[in-house]
This record gives C-alpha cells, structure tokens and sequence, in this order.
C-alpha cells in the first residue's frame, strides 16, 4: 500500500516528464515508462526529484568505489532502515556485481558477515558503525581512507546518506511490496 496513487507517464507536467526522461536515461532504460520507487514520490517536486537522481545516479554509477562495494553500503542501509523495496531491488544487484550471496543473506539476517578482505572490511565497519552509534570511530575512519583514500571516503558516506533518505522516501510514503509478496528484512 503507497499513500501516493501511482503516476503515469502521460499525466505527468512537462517539468514531470523531463525529470522522469532524465532518470530513464542516466539508468539506460527508455523514457516514457513506469515511475516508482523513490521517483514516484520525488516527482511530486521536479526540482528536488531532478537534482536528487544527478545524486543517485553519481551514487549508483560513478563514484571510485566498485559497484559490489555500492551495493554492499546500500544494503546495509537498506536493512537498517527496514526498506523492504530498496532491499528487494539492491540485494540482487548486489550479488549480480559479485557480492556473494551469504554475504547479502548474513546482512538480511542481521549476522555480521564473513568478508573476503580489507574493502568490504571497510565498508561494512563505517556504515554500521555509522548506523550503530551515529558516529564513526578514529580507528573505523582510519581503517576506511586506507582503502579508499579521502575521496573513497567521501563517496562511500555520501552513498549512505543518499539511500538513507530513498529510505526515508519510500518508508514515509509507504512504499511497499506488491500485495502477498514476502517481506524479507524482518
């Protein structure tokens, strides 16, 4: 159940429509189609929906970090926030960029991890300390900017805080599953 009705391409405003051909395109899908998940919501307001995607899109395809790494921060953001959608979607992206599937399941479960080296060491310790404490420890940041330097750095908290607030979007809105599908954070 959403408390938004779902927007079409056709009824979008002109300024809807543009922003909505832009998130099409930064995504490589063609424009004119559905509009859901936080997009649906932020379409309501063209200019925040137009520069939160430019964000998003940064966030999701270009950034230094590689895409499991992305991937990984976002679904440990996603299960902090309990987003059933965002976990949904990015868990499988997750394991299609070559994070391993025990690795997204310990996440889901709230289990810590098994990691295979220092990156995914140091992803997974800033963001859930972050989440954990609301702060990131002298020895945690260290450990971070070994690995990806103060621009790593950067990117990686400006991934959590971008889908912390897709977060905030879908959970506020109500965003959810379609009816009678699972939920798999708990």
């Amino acid at each position: 159940m959403t408390r938004l009705a779902p927007l079409t391409y056709d009824t979008l405003t002109p300024d809807q429509k543009r922003v909505s051909d832009a998130i099409a395109k930064s995504r490589g899908t063609a424009p004119g189609g559905a509009v859901g998940g936080p997009f649906g919501v932020w379409l309501r307001s063209p200019d925040f929906a137009d520069r939160a995607q430019s964000v998003g899109d940064f966030c999701r395809y270009h950034t230094l970090l590689p895409q499991y790494l992305v991937e990984f921060a976002i679904i440990i953001t996603a299960r902090y926030w309990k987003v059933q959608v965002e976990w949904r979607g990015h868990a499988r992206l997750a394991i299609e960029a070559g994070l391993p599937e025990s690795i997204v399941e310990d996440v889901r479960v709230g289990k810590k991890p098994t990691l295979r080296d220092a990156k995914e060491q140091a992803v997974y310790d800033l963001t859930s300390e972050y989440f954990d404490t609301h702060r990131v420890s002298d020895a945690t940041y260290q450990a971070a900017l070994k690995e990806f330097g103060e621009q790593g750095v950067v990117e990686l908290v400006g991934i959590i805080g971008y889908y912390s607030m897709v977060a905030a979007s879908l959970n506020v809105f109500d965003v959810s599953l379609p009816d009678g599908e699972p939920l798999p954070l708990q």
